[in-house]
């Protein structure tokens, strides 16, 4: 049997121009979506149909391959060949042929109709994310500790949003612990917390100190006085915060270092209740000045040990900062001494 040498290069080789380009298109086409399923996780469903969904939903609201293809820049050969592959990995006619046009079957339409809140749900994210990114606003997910939740932290937001008015906050009031573990599942940008953490993986700036109080009942004989030292209130009870909380953990240790064990009568989660707890005689309190001051209740100064508490602005290490966030931490470190109002 011979072989007819021009027979085989007419097997072998591209008949014109036009099959010369289809084929390129072609294999650019599976190349492209081939480095797309790597990225997008291979042999998922979203692999192979992530890069077709917008080409589908042109076919179905042109029902025209050429048109649709004009409007996704991309030769009409190749959008054919992808809706053809589309059809074959679905298992399932989605056009019904008719010479040039083609109109939906009615899997396809309930494809469509999937396909195009797919499609929106993306829109809306990548929206989302670039406004977020957008230098002159996006959005600074920032946690706060309660006691600073009256009076400190909206007046540092009115100050920074007078040069940054299109900047939003995601604002979280929680205790020091719960604010670390949510800056470390990226729920949080920054933080003010106290005591300034130190973690490995976090970043923490000491911002200001904050002096604490020993506040009585109003009727209670110690309320006379104008100072005291803490060792003073050794036989009191106190209401605290609960265990995990940062004013807790420096009551304890002003409390040590004073030379005794406090006995707590009530463990609460908010100051302002404990300071309420106080003025009903339930016990007596470390506190922070109040942003108002609270009726039936004594502020005493502590002149030893020294009863201060250091808050600190804190981040999670090894994070690129959007332009937003970048602008909220200068400001809030360009306030080191001037945090707290005196």
């Amino acid at each position: 049997m011979t072989h007819d040498p021009s027979s085989r290069g007419a097997l072998s080789q591209p008949r014109n121009r036009k099959d010369i380009a289809e084929r390129a298109d072609s294999a650019n086409l599976r190349m492209a979506e081939a480095a797309e399923a790597v990225e997008l996780g291979t042999g998922s469903w979203a692999s192979t149909l992530a890069p077709r969904l917008a080409q589908f939903t042109a076919v179905a609201r042109y029902e025209h391959v050429t048109r649709a293809a004009q409007e996704l820049g991309i030769p009409q050969p190749t959008l054919s060949r992808a809706i053809v592959r589309l059809e074959a990995d679905l298992g399932v006619a989605l056009f019904a042929r008719h010479g040039r046009t083609l109109s939906l079957t009615p899997a396809g339409r309930a494809f469509l109709a999937s396909t195009e809140r797919a499609l929106t749900d993306l829109d809306r994210a990548t929206e989302s994310v670039r406004a977020d990114a957008d230098p002159g606003g996006g959005k600074v997910a920032f946690g706060f500790l309660h006691t600073l939740g009256s009076e400190t932290v909206p007046g540092l937001i009115r100050t920074f949003r007078a040069d940054h008015p299109r900047v939003r906050f995601q604002l979280v009031q929680n205790y020091g612990e719960a604010m670390i573990e949510r800056l470390r599942a990226g729920d949080l940008d920054l933080c003010l917390t106290s005591p300034v953490p130190d973690y490995p993986d976090l970043v923490a700036r000491r911002l200001d100190e904050q002096k604490l109080r020993l506040v009585v009942p109003d009727d209670h004989p110690l309320a006379r006085r104008k100072r005291i030292r803490l060792a003073e209130a050794a036989t009191e009870l106190f209401v605290t915060l609960e265990p995990g909380y940062g004013l807790r953990r420096i009551t304890d240790a002003l409390c040590a270092e004073a030379g005794f064990t406090p006995r707590i009568a009530f463990e609460g989660e908010e100051a302002e209740t404990l300071r309420g707890l106080v003025a009903a005689g339930l016990g007596v309190a470390l506190l922070p000045p109040p942003a108002v001051p609270r009726p039936g209740v004594a502020e005493l100064t502590v002149t030893a040990p020294r009863a201060v508490r250091e808050i600190g602005v804190a981040w999670l290490g090894g994070h690129a900062d959007t332009p937003p966030v970048a602008a909220f931490k200068k400001f809030l470190l360009s306030r080191r001494g001037l945090l707290l109002p005196r």
